[in-house]
């Protein structure tokens, strides 16, 4: 009995459904960076005006400086260093380095924090014999003890500039302001082929993202860090709260929520160094997407019934679900085999007049989203179109780590907070195969190599039926999943039994 007729009508309709999701987050990307073009100029003025003005009354208020940190033996001296250097008035300031760690990374901090001290600098070692909360909580035990109207937090990774404070606390006049977002910027953007596309990808989230919806009154959510909150803003949307992976974002909603609004102030630039290890990126995307569909679940319903804007709420919607890209990615990649037995039969379901039309345009909007980013930081983005086009198919490689997150919340599987290891590089020429904290290497690889495989043969399945641009699509889909999971394996073997023979130095 051919099952292929009582199929067709229900997988066309489940395949048409994920079109049309994927439709709407991908115009949405289009819609946010057009927003992004037409508010750079504008911005650009505003914000020099506000810094010139700022500099001449010269008010200051009194600023906590938190620096939550867990075994950064590598980069917790320089992050105290930068903190202690700000270009600011010594009495205004206090610095609170949160320490959590279990290895000498404490005994690290502890001299450098006697050191800075001597600088007649107000520097306070919290060291936490427990985890509670982790990051949440050794912010919210922090601020216990804070003196500061404004709370500034830099994670371990980060190196702010002298000027960080003076350029962003003039955003605060607007007494609704709860949060001021600084961009980060990439120590070492060139250091390998992963940390230039991560590069990409960031520059595209702070020069787009948050610039669009910060300036179109829309929810967007505070970083984590290099920023700086209104102490008043945490306590009264309920201070900081652990039942999320992603403490930032929980806050930054509830703070939207209670009334509050926020800035990004993306003229002002912290340097941070991104995650050179293909399995320490892998863990740092996975708490990404597990914090927002976590926060998804909690506040989409909330959103709905609060007294935003039907437009404001749609926005929030798209950006708590962003995540749910690559969930839709999976369901296409199942889909297309599927499509081409139909095709075989209907030839006219894949023609370019249909579906095949629709796939042709889609694949361009995610390069057009990340060109424009790169105009907007001024860089040679035409130059970049390759690189954008491999971040493109690179980002399919990322999907089963996604979704395993989405699994785990549903399957109430309880995961803790997990930072990302820095091991301080910030050129070429470091090494770092044989340092401390590095990630092992999981069985989700075995996956991915077999979902690559499985995409493979859907590639030479549309070769055979002759469609061609489904072909296409699935090779794409097939060399981002071998990109990623060969790298991350060749990268862990080389870990194992190519260590570097000289002692562990900070």
């Amino acid at each position: 009995m051919n099952l292929l007729p009582y199929l067709l009508a229900p997988i066309v309709v489940a395949y048409s459904f994920c079109m049309g999701m994927l439709i709407i987050y991908l115009i949405n990307m289009v819609y946010l960076a057009f927003i992004g073009l037409r508010k750079q100029k504008y911005l650009q003025t505003k914000n020099s005006l506000l810094s010139v003005t700022s500099v001449a009354t010269k008010k200051f208020p009194f600023v906590t400086i938190q620096l939550p940190i867990y075994n950064e033996r590598y980069v917790a001296e320089r992050l105290i260093e930068a903190c202690a250097s700000f270009d600011y008035p010594k009495h205004l300031f206090e610095i609170q380095v949160l320490d959590d760690s279990t290895d000498d990374t404490k005994d690290i901090v502890t001299q450098k924090v006697n050191q800075v001290k001597k600088q007649n600098i107000n520097i306070h070692h919290i060291h936490r014999e427990n985890r509670i909360g982790f990051k949440a909580g050794a912010l919210a035990n922090g601020l216990e003890s804070a003196k500061g109207e404004f709370i500034a937090i830099f994670d371990a990774d980060f190196l702010p500039n002298p000027d960080f404070l003076k350029r962003l606390l003039p955003h605060f006049e607007n007494e609704k302001i709860a949060f001021v977002q600084a961009r980060w910027g990439h120590l070492n953007h060139d250091y390998s082929l992963l940390t230039l596309l991560q590069s990409f990808a960031l520059d595209a989230h702070f020069a787009i993202d948050q610039l669009a919806r910060s300036n179109s009154d829309y929810v967007f959510n505070f970083n984590g860090t290099a920023g700086i909150w209104r102490k008043s803003a945490i306590l009264d949307a309920g201070g900081w709260q652990a039942d999320t992976l992603t403490e930032d974002m929980d806050l930054s909603y509830r703070a939207f929520l209670k009334g509050w609004s926020a800035y990004y102030a993306g003229d002002v630039e912290a340097p941070a160094e991104l995650p050179v290890s293909f399995t320490a990126y892998r863990r740092q995307q996975y708490r990404w997407a597990r914090g927002s569909l976590e926060c998804a679940i909690k506040y989409i319903p909330v959103i709905w019934k609060s007294q935003f804007s039907f437009v404001k709420k749609f926005q929030a919607t798209l950006h708590l679900t962003g995540y749910l890209l690559h969930l839709l990615a999976i369901l296409l990649m199942l889909f297309y085999p599927m499509l081409l037995l139909f095709a075989v039969q209907y030839p006219t379901l894949l023609e370019p007049i249909g579906i095949g039309l629709v796939l042709n345009a889609l694949v361009l909007l995610p390069a057009f989203y990340f060109a424009v980013a790169q105009r907007l930081l001024k860089r040679r983005w035409l130059f970049s179109l390759p690189l954008i086009f491999l971040m493109s198919m690179f980002a399919s490689g990322m999907v089963l780590n996604t979704v395993r997150a989405l699994f785990q919340i549903a399957q109430n599987r309880i995961v803790p907070f997990e930072r990302t290891p820095k091991f301080g590089i910030t050129h070429r020429t470091q090494n770092w195969i044989g340092n401390r904290y590095q990630v092992k290497i999981d069985y989700l690889i075995l996956f991915e190599f077999l979902l690559a495989f499985f995409n493979l043969w859907t590639t030479w399945f549309a070769f055979q039926t002759g469609y061609y641009l489904m072909m296409i699509y699935a090779f794409f889909f097939a060399f981002g999943l071998f990109f990623f999971a060969g790298f991350t394996l060749f990268q862990s073997i080389s870990t194992r039994f190519m260590r570097d023979v000289k002692p562990d130095s900070v």
